[in-house]
């Protein structure tokens, strides 16, 4: 009981009961949708309550491209009335509707290579990639060669930029789990390549570049254990071919011979003896 004396419940919520005059004006919201054509309109699916006496009917949509898509048009009356008039009419997507993917920056659609001749992608100014170049870097062979070069860059690689780029080239197309590394010898390492210059920093503990023209990976970041056939110390040793010597024999050091003839042979000269000549 309130301090008044009128005593308080809680109030509940309670479904809307479905205005029957609302329920019954299917002609009525058929009749406002005027942004199409009425053959654009299919048939009435059901009819739901917003509330009391306010009532959404919904229509089938023909257009095309919009399968699954319905015509909301939400209707009411006022108190013992049984006019209805038309609050508003909206296409709505159903349950099944074909649906376009949620909606992103522009900066979070870019894919590697979409940036071409003229294009400009401004970083923002707080890019967790990048940190001041006034801080430095905490990497002192990146700080060394920096200010003994002068170039006095707005902002450097952070920690999370370099392990992010690091991240992603070991987990690319140019780190040991791609298929051309996968497929080259045990021993065929790009960090025992005599084509391979390694970076600077502490990224040179895992990358380098290749400076093979014939290695796919020519001029692109590999990691250390990254590999393929052309790897400096893959050497094919040339069949060595076995040369016929032609046979040369030296007449003056074949001995003569003597051959003792058979009497009566052709060579010995002598007449033969008669068959049966005893």
């Amino acid at each position: 009981m309130g301090n008044n004396g009128w005593v308080t419940r809680p109030v509940s919520a309670r479904a809307a009961r479905l205005d029957q005059v609302c329920a019954a004006a299917v002609e009525v919201a058929r009749a406002g949708i005027t942004e199409v054509d009425a053959t654009e309109v299919g048939e009435h699916l059901q009819a739901v309550a917003e509330g009391d006496r306010l009532v959404t009917h919904y229509f089938e949509c023909l257009l095309a491209g919009y399968r699954g898509w319905r015509w909301a048009v939400t209707v009411t009356r006022v108190p013992r009335s049984r006019t209805v008039t038309i609050c508003e009419t909206v296409l709505l997507p159903g349950p099944d509707a074909l649906l376009a993917p949620g909606w992103l920056p522009w900066q979070e659609r870019l894919k590697p290579g979409d940036l071409g001749p003229g294009d400009l992608l401004p970083t923002p100014a707080d890019d967790e990639r990048l940190a001041p170049g006034y801080l430095l870097s905490d990497d002192p062979a990146v700080e060394e060669t920096a200010w003994e070069l002068g170039l006095g860059r707005a902002r450097v690689l952070s920690r999370e930029g370099r392990a992010e780029a690091a991240q992603r080239w070991y987990d690319g197309d140019h780190g040991p789990s791609a298929p051309i590394s996968t497929s080259a010898p045990a021993a065929a390492r790009c960090g025992t390549c005599g084509f391979y210059l390694p970076l600077a920093g502490q990224l040179r503990q895992c990358f380098g570049v290749c400076g093979n023209f014939y290695a796919p990976d020519d001029g692109r970041v590999v990691s250390t254990d990254h590999g393929c056939g052309a790897h400096s110390e893959t050497l094919v040793e040339a069949e060595t071919a076995v040369e016929e010597v032609p046979a040369v024999y030296d007449d003056s050091a074949v001995e003569p011979m003597s051959v003792s003839r058979a009497p009566g042979s052709v060579e010995s000269g002598e007449p033969a003896e008669p068959y049966g000549h005893s």
